[in-house]
């Protein structure tokens, strides 16, 4: 089973489960007998500066920048500067109230190809500036466009994977749709109906939002997506993951076959290009770093292979050697979310400013846990996976992966938490022999960033790969049940005892970070 058919529920990924309970009414537009209003969608013109530049130029910023460019037509050349977008003005000087100097490379090449209305995937990390590499077309785009009528629905439609994700691109979105006179809205579930609908029924250009609660609207009639001509999904690799297509697919379903449609991801798997043949015409795709899985090189990789009795108090430890230089924003990230409200709640007895979040949490609580984490309150988080992405705060300096994730994907999203920006960062891994399965790919994304691989792993990875045969032909001979895979979902030990009742053994703290030393990092670091 692929992980985009996983059904992930119970405790292990913030309820995502499955998704095929979500209600829907709608059935697909027989656009065919509609007579469509044309519309502009190119809106880019293309600079002499940007237009007489050699092609040796051309592939030497390419190149530097680990661009590649996937397309049948013709792709504009990159930009260097802002002002060669030819964006309007209003733009611009919120572009610098902002302190930006130069757009980044996804900006510099993914700007002429949306503003010439050409469809567009674009894969890069996370931390890479993607989502104003979609936002400011689209809000050129739809200022383009006739006025909203009553009873209207967006011209420009956002969908995004979390609530998370979802309030962080309207958060970005919201000063320069303000600067430019349109109006936005963030629609996602896990808070009232009512105050959403009084916002659309106001009338907004522009909706953000999650495909569950986008769906419960459309079913009520409280929007519509007539008007709509400019269409983004977020993260559409993570939206598959979750299990929404069948909801992708019927929003799509309600949007005119002629409209601009970019789309975004991190990785690029078969079932995301399935999307992207169904919905999109010639698209351009362009790549941004590695085209082989890989993590941000501004993030310093430490695993630490142990048992999961040594998990905890290595982790008060570590913590300890964080917070002894100031209230450091660290991320700690566990599989489940007893874990995760048991871990914070034994912090917080040891005097250490925590907070969590999983899917459990009302919508308020979420919105109260994460601004106590930003502004700095509780600089620790400890989260499920629903926080992996969404979260764009620019000063996490560390993320500990308590848990190892089921996927390297998961890994490095995770660690894309911190790094933001061209900033850098730290993570630290806890890895179990539980986790073994996974060593292999974990030591290719180490080595591919140039990263310390304990010997540890080493062997484990080896291991595993020798014995999968053997192991693999006993399963027949197995009874059921058993302790595989059981301590998946224990709550983690507080007392370093053994499960007999012997106490384990004791490292001292040199000992704890003798695989950071060896790694070449020293305290001072972080």
């Amino acid at each position: 089973m692929s992980r985009y058919q996983s059904s992930r529920g119970g405790d292990s990924r913030g309820s995502y489960g499955s998704k095929s309970s979500i209600s829907n009414e709608l059935s697909a537009v027989k656009w065919s007998s509609y007579k469509l209003t044309p519309f502009e969608k190119n809106f880019y013109k293309e600079s002499p500066e940007v237009a007489n530049r050699s092609k040796a130029d051309v592939e030497e910023f390419l190149a530097k920048h680990q661009i590649t460019i996937a397309s049948r037509d013709r792709c504009p050349n990159p930009i260097t500067q802002f002002k060669e977008a030819g964006l309007k003005s209003a733009i611009m000087d919120v572009i610098h109230k902002n302190g930006f100097t130069a757009p980044t490379p996804i900006q510099a090449q993914g700007w002429p190809i949306a503003l010439s209305g050409k469809d567009m995937v674009g894969v890069a990390q996370t931390g890479s500036g993607k989502t104003l590499a979609f936002g400011i077309p689209g809000l050129v785009h739809i200022a383009a466009q006739d006025y909203l009528s009553p009873g209207d629905g967006p011209i420009g439609l956002v969908l995004c994977p979390t609530r998370e994700l979802a309030q962080q691109v309207m958060k970005v979105m919201d000063e320069f749709a303000r600067a430019v006179n349109l109006r936005i809205s963030c629609v996602y579930g896990g808070a009232p109906k009512g105050q959403q609908i009084r916002e659309l029924e106001r009338g907004c250009e522009i909706v953000v939002a999650t495909p569950g609660r986008l769906i419960d609207l459309l079913n009520m009639q409280k929007i519509n997506l007539r008007r709509c001509t400019y269409l983004v999904l977020d993260e559409a690799d993570r939206m598959l993951d979750m299990g929404f297509e069948p909801q992708i697919r019927t929003i799509v379903s309600q949007i005119r076959p002629d409209r601009q449609t970019v789309m975004w991801s991190a990785t690029w798997p078969k079932e995301v290009q399935g999307l992207a043949r169904d919905f999109m015409k010639d698209p351009i795709q362009i790549n941004v770093g590695s085209q082989t899985l890989s993590a941000n090189h501004n993030i310093c990789q430490i695993v630490d292979v142990i048992t999961d009795y040594e998990k905890y108090d290595k982790l008060q430890r570590l913590i300890t050697e964080i917070m002894s230089y100031g209230k450091t924003k660290t991320i700690i990230f566990t599989d489940t979310k007893r874990c995760a409200d048991d871990i914070t709640r034994q912090m917080r007895r040891s005097g250490w400013p925590t907070v969590s979040i999983h899917g459990d949490k009302k919508q308020e609580e979420r919105e109260w846990v994460l601004n106590e984490f930003r502004t700095g309150n509780s600089p620790i988080l400890v989260a499920t996976d629903v926080a992996a992405r969404g979260i764009d705060i620019s000063d996490i300096k560390f993320v500990i992966n308590y848990d190892y994730p089921s996927s390297v994907e998961d890994y490095i999203h995770r660690i894309g938490r911190t790094a933001r920006a061209n900033g850098t960062g730290t993570s630290y891994t806890f890895f179990t022999q539980s986790n073994s399965k996974n060593a292999k790919a974990l030591i290719d994304i180490l080595r591919e960033a140039n990263q310390n691989v304990p010997a540890e792993l080493e062997k484990m990875s080896h291991s595993w790969q020798e014995n999968a045969r053997d192991r693999y032909s006993n399963k027949r001979f197995r009874g059921g049940g058993g302790d595989r895979g059981g301590d998946r979902n224990k709550r983690p030990r507080m007392d370093n005892g053994s499960s007999n009742g012997a106490p384990a053994a004791q490292k001292t703290g040199n000992e704890f970070y003798s695989s950071v030393a060896q790694a070449g990092y020293t305290s001072s670091y972080y």
